[in-house]
């Protein structure tokens, strides 16, 4: 491709030069990286398998397997959650937060799939994990996806008791009677235990699949029981299969293993005449050089246009208000068959970016075009000219604009997401509708030297009010700690972890996520619901 000065967007970027080749490295490095700890999850869980063969039982990523349709795609979510969370050591940090979720496909169905990772600590709660599930139950309101939930837990860590994850858990259990009461079917497989709070997770579904001799629900075990009344009890006459599913009704089906039971899922799915057509992405030559666009170094300059037009369908990319606040990328373009439009950032936000930015918005908003937004930015511009140009009230503007758009935005973040930028490009707080994170990406209210200066000139300055002089070595030690404080947060997989995106991913995989994503957005807007009043009482 070669450079063209118009509307439509031609490439200059030569993936096989030098700087190129550099940062194709340095970015495949961090994939490397991204896939050892989500294999490191994959690993832990799979130590159980002795136990879960003489159980009889399938492994949760053999569940999901098995459940999903083979040769479709599937998008997992949140793969981080909880790194460096309750455990501090990166080389001991089991990323996941003991729930495995994505959105794949059963019996045609787009569906919200979440499997408790009982391999782990028997599938016990973790805080991030209850995050996760809290945010695929999110996703599945706003996408109009059925939920399916494949459960064996030991409940809550109480160990690890959090007074605030007990209150805070309780928005699980309202969000399953919000989806069923919308019309959007919940499905759970009960592979396993579910205990007190864990009980209700059956007990808020539509459909409950049990399994003869694992299933087990109750309010209270025995022990608890016991401890609680005297009443003595086994856990078949509190809340086994059998008794569910012929006594109390808890239980629709009556399954004989993990495989009988992840069959009638399917079954159940197939029934609910929600199928969709078998979609075809066209073939992404440009992926590789994805790879290559991004700097380690993020003062580097980049031209965001690069990564669009790798992003787009053969019919390109159309620009908009080429001239007119450059360092604020608007342009139009197909993305798997759908309009949409990108906004990214080849500089710091200044008026005549935003107020660009903002018309585009709108624009989209009239077309019903999906937003994606591609995030490199260190903010809104500062200075005495700018905020004399009014900054704050035309950055207020786009900020309104993204916060009030009537159509689907997606974010990526690609390289810095800083300050108000992150606000601006529609960062988590703005709740796009799927956001995911490259691996090179940072997130902060300001970089770090940039932090640490700003403080050391607070210190001076301060010091000479008093008449002192400031400690050299004590400003120094000052600063290396804010370096180090706001550096080691902003990591992709530090703010991947807090669940502050949706997962990070491999800048090959863009196109295909993004197109996933619209697809799903697009299959939601298109399928038609049927609210009940209070969702689905349990008979």
């Amino acid at each position: 491709m070669t450079p063209h000065h118009g509307p439509v967007f031609r490439s200059g970027w030569d993936a096989g030069s030098p700087v190129a080749l550099q940062r194709r490295e340095a970015m495949l490095q961090q994939v490397a990286r991204l896939r050892a700890l989500e294999q490191r999850a994959d690993a832990k869980s799979a130590e159980a398998r002795p136990v879960f063969e003489r159980r009889g039982q399938l492994l949760p990523r053999e569940r999901i397997g098995l459940l999903l349709d083979a040769g479709r795609p599937f998008l997992p979510l949140c793969t981080l959650a909880g790194y460096l969370q309750d455990q501090k050591d990166p080389a001991a940090s089991v990323p996941g937060g003991g729930i495995v979720a994505g959105i794949g496909f059963v019996s045609g169905v787009r569906c919200m799939v979440v499997a408790s990772d009982s391999g782990i600590d028997a599938g016990a709660i973790q805080p991030m994990g209850l995050e996760k599930i809290l945010r695929a139950q999110e996703l599945a309101l706003a996408n109009r996806l059925p939920f399916l939930h494949l459960v064996e837990s030991a409940g809550a860590n109480l160990m690890r008791y959090r007074v605030e994850t007990f209150v805070q858990g309780g928005a699980l259990f309202r969000n399953l009677a919000l989806l069923s009461a919308a019309g959007i079917p919940v499905v759970t497989v009960q592979h396993g235990s579910g205990t007190a709070g864990g009980a209700y997770m059956p007990g808020l579904s539509d459909i409950v699949i049990m399994v003869r001799g694992r299933s087990r629900a109750f309010l209270a075990g025995p022990p608890l029981l016991k401890a609680a009344t005297g009443e003595v009890a086994t856990e078949e006459e509190l809340g086994g299969a059998e008794m569910h599913t012929r006594v109390s009704g808890l239980g629709e089906y009556l399954a004989e293993d993990d495989r009988h039971a992840l069959g009638i899922a399917r079954e159940v799915l197939a029934r609910t005449g929600w199928q969709e057509p078998v979609g075809k992405l066209e073939s992404d030559p440009n992926k590789e050089e994805l790879l290559s666009l991004m700097p380690a170094n993020l003062r580097e300059p980049v031209d965001l246009r690069e990564v669009m037009v790798r992003l787009v369908d053969d019919a390109g990319l159309l620009e908009f208000k080429q001239l007119h606040g450059a360092a604020t990328v608007c342009a139009q373009g197909r993305l798997g068959g759908h309009a949409v439009g990108f906004v990214g950032n080849n500089g710091p936000i200044d008026v005549a970016g935003a107020n660009k930015a903002t018309h585009f918005i709108q624009w989209m908003c009239q077309l019903g075009h999906p937003i994606v937004y591609l995030q490199n930015t260190t903010g809104y511009i500062v200075g005495r000219q700018s905020e004399q140009e009014g900054m704050i009230k035309h950055g207020s503007k786009m900020i309104q604009a993204v916060a009030n758009a009537t159509v689907p935005q997606l974010t990526i973040q690609c390289g810095a997401s800083y300050g108000a930028g992150n606000y601006g490009m529609c960062g988590r707080a703005y709740a796009p509708r799927f956001l995911f994170s490259w691996p090179g990406a940072r997130t902060a209210v300001m970089g770090g030297e940039q932090a640490a200066r700003t403080m050391q000139i607070v210190s001076e300055a301060a010091a000479a009010r008093k008449g002192e002089t400031p400690d050299p070595a004590r400003l120094q030690a000052q600063f290396e700690r804010i370096v180090d404080m706001l550096e080691g947060q902003a990591d992709a997989f530090h703010t991947s972890g807090l669940l502050l995106d949706d997962g990070v991913i491999d800048p090959r995989d863009t196109r295909a996520v993004l197109a996933f994503c619209l697809d799903t957005v697009a299959a939601a807007q298109a399928k038609p619901l049927r609210p009940v009043q209070f969702g689905v009482a349990r008979m």
